[in-house]
């Protein structure tokens, strides 16, 4: 009997190592069709979710019903299962280099546990030739066990998108990819449990990987040049926002934004994909470039208020700036790699007295993260406003209320541009 039908008879379970934004939406789906094991090395979210808790904020208390699943933090308990997906995060580290000691980690805690007939499914967002490289010797390593002959491996990108309620873990085509063919299609009918949309059979793991990495690749790049033009724009004395509308008209136009690129994603994987180039004696310009420009998005906003500051005659040293949003988009707790905190940095490097807010942040996970806190209790003489993340809380505010928690002659600055046509008295500056 094959693994799937194993699966689908419970007469065997499926382990999900990492329970993240990517991991516990996975899991839970599984969990309405067959029996699964969810590990995560936190204890504190492990409590959480034994409490129908997303530790993540994606996920209501609803979702975890009707699931048959097992949360534990005891690699011991994931020998019960024999398919195994791991969704750790890949991050970069201080140096812009990828960063796979999550994956690694992981990986060693499969392969102490791996037997016979087991499968292993990667959804970490890799470099081509990672899951191979990396992954695979690990697990036969600690294992014992023989690649192919013993266990299967396969490559399947995650496509969470977190805050979108539209575009789930059922509703978007999901890459599948093995080792071999007989393991392809056992992936391929397993994922096709919980993915409604469908699943596309890449021929290896190493399309899979591939076409992952450049998914957002291609956003950052597009969004980078977006930035460039919004810098151009901005000399001109045109906003980027008129032009984008206008340019928009045309039906082959691609409707990309300006705007801070964070995240864990897209302002992650490109690096991955320039550190692989490189080992194939590559230089990415393009790629490279696109980093530079979104990297660089959160001090060219800073300075560019300073300037207006400035140009109004307001001393720089000591004024008080209020940044509204800190998460690394909108509607979301996450705060991984947000360049708000870039933005905060090069204020407070001229002196500029800055709080920030953001209802959906937690205070102490901003302080762990960058060394500052929020603030609950909005004043109302600042002498500029920074709308930073386009929060479903914002869009309603409108200039009245800005007027009542700035200072004379204050400025706003909405990075979005979602105030756009909106603002008539106060100063007034976007993207």
């Amino acid at each position: 009997m094959d693994i799937y039908k194993k699966l689908i008879n419970k007469e065997a379970k499926l382990s999900l190592i990492g329970l993240g934004y990517v991991g516990l939406p996975i899991a839970l789906e599984f969990a309405r069709k067959i029996s699964v094991i969810g590990f995560d090395i936190s204890e504190e979210r492990v409590r959480k979710m034994k409490q129908k808790i997303d530790p993540s904020d994606e996920l209501n208390a609803e979702a975890f019903d009707g699931c048959e699943i097992e949360f534990t933090t005891n690699p011991q308990d994931l020998k019960k299962a024999s398919f195994h997906i791991v969704a750790v995060p890949t991050p970069i580290d201080t140096h812009n280099m990828p960063d796979l000691s999550p994956l690694i980690s992981a990986t060693e805690t499969v392969g102490k546990i791996l037997k016979k007939g087991d499968y292993v499914v990667y959804e970490s967002t890799v470099y081509p030739g990672a899951t191979e490289e990396e992954c695979i010797p690990i697990l036969e390593k600690l294992s014992g066990l023989k690649f192919k002959k013993d266990f299967k491996v396969g490559y399947s990108p995650e496509r969470i998108n977190p805050g979108d309620k539209v575009h789930t873990l059922s509703t978007v085509v999901k890459i599948v990819s093995g080792c071999d063919d007989e393991s392809l299609e056992n992936i391929a009918k397993v994922y096709e449990l919980v993915v409604k949309a469908g699943v596309h059979r890449a021929p290896n793991m190493k399309v899979a990987e591939a076409a992952k990495v450049i998914e957002n690749t291609q956003r950052d790049v597009n969004i980078a040049l977006m930035n460039e033009l919004s810098i151009i724009f901005n000399r001109m004395g045109i906003n980027t926002y008129e032009v984008l509308e206008a340019a928009g008209t045309k039906w082959n136009f691609l409707k990309f934004y300006p705007g801070l690129v964070g995240g864990h994603c897209i302002g992650v994987d490109p690096y991955y994909l320039a550190y692989k180039a490189k080992e194939y004696r590559y230089h990415p310009q393009i790629i490279n470039s696109g980093r530079f420009v979104n990297d660089s998005m959160g001090f060219y906003i800073a300075k560019q208020l300073v300037k207006k500051m400035i140009d109004k005659g307001k001393k720089v040293l000591n004024t008080k700036v209020l940044v509204m949003g800190v998460t690394f988009k909108e509607d979301v707790s996450d705060l991984r790699n947000s360049k708000v905190a870039d933005l905060v940095s090069e204020l407070k490097s001229y002196g500029v007295l800055v709080e920030v807010t953001d209802p959906h942040a937690s205070s102490e996970e901003v302080k762990m993260e960058y060394g500052f806190e929020l603030t609950d209790d909005i004043a109302d003489d600042y002498n500029a406003v920074v709308v930073a993340v386009s929060h479903k809380d914002y869009m309603d505010l409108d200039e009245s209320y800005f007027k009542s928690i700035m200072a004379k002659n204050g400025i706003l600055v909405d990075v979005k541009g979602i105030y756009r046509n909106k603002i008539n008295n106060l100063s007034y500056w976007s993207l």
